[in-house]
C-alpha cells in the first residue's frame, strides 16, 4: 500500500459526480487507487508516492467542482 491523502470536494451530489472525479484524478501519474464519498465529500487518494494539491484541484476542477 502506498501513500494516502484525503481531500474534500465541493458540489459532488451523486454517483455521476463522483466517477467524474475518481476518473480525472485517477490520470494523475503516480495515483494507485481513489475513494469518493459523495455523502461527505471526502475524496481518498492512494497513490506511490505523495500527490501534490496543484495536481488534484487542477483535476477536480477539470471534472468540474472544487477542492476546499
Amino acid at each position: 500500500m502506498g501513500e494516502q491523502s484525503t481531500w474534500q470536494v465541493t458540489g459532488m451530489t451523486c454517483a455521476h459526480c463522483a466517477a467524474s472525479v475518481a476518473e480525472e484524478i485517477s490520470e494523475i501519474p503516480g495515483v494507485e487507487d481513489v475513494d469518493v464519498t459523495v455523502e461527505t465529500g471526502s475524496v481518498v487518494v492512494t497513490s506511490s508516492a505523495p500527490v501534490e494539491r496543484a495536481a488534484v484541484d487542477a483535476a477536480v476542477a477539470e471534472a468540474g467542482y472544487s477542492l476546499v
